[in-house]
């Protein structure tokens, strides 16, 4: 009997298999809007108070808050909703992270979440807020699953 050719089942191919365009615009949206948590690991919140030149203590205590056994950043009420306690703009607008170089991984692979790359509809809801979503430079799709996965950093 001869074998049946093997057929590939694209049904669990991601939708975003051409990948998926990007390019921060500074707008602080994602540090900004309804209450909500910026998570991070101890690691780093070590770097961050190396980065500020304090003590882990000294920066638990000052800039984040526990949540049933985790940590978050704090936020602060702004005109633009509850901004990241890092988010600081500009006199044009434009929003800088002042931890930029050691923002916790959460930070660091937005907008390529899980959530968001669940369905294109996802994707399409976060580009809604997101000016920078479906804009500028080409990811592949190895190179969103390397982001995804906090295994690097968009520049």
């Amino acid at each position: 009997m001869p074998a049946t050719p093997h057929k590939t089942d694209t049904s669990t191919k991601p939708w975003y298999t051409q990948g998926l365009s990007f390019a921060c615009t500074q707008c602080g949206n994602c540090c900004t809007g309804p209450p909500g948590y910026v998570w991070f690991t101890p690691q780093e919140a070590d770097q961050i108070a190396a980065h500020l030149d304090i003590t882990p203590d000294t920066f638990h205590r000052q800039y984040a808050h526990q949540i049933d056994h985790q940590w978050s950043l704090n936020e602060h009420k702004t005109a633009h909703g509850y901004d990241c306690v890092f988010l600081k703009r500009d006199a044009a607008g434009k929003a800088l992270c002042s931890i930029y170089s050691v923002r916790p991984q959460q930070c660091r692979t937005w907008p390529f979440w899980h959530e968001n790359l669940q369905t294109h509809a996802a994707w399409k809801r976060a580009a809604r807020t997101c000016p920078g979503i479906d804009h500028g430079k080409l990811y592949p799709i190895d190179q969103i699953r390397i982001i995804r996965d906090g295994d690097a950093t968009i520049r």
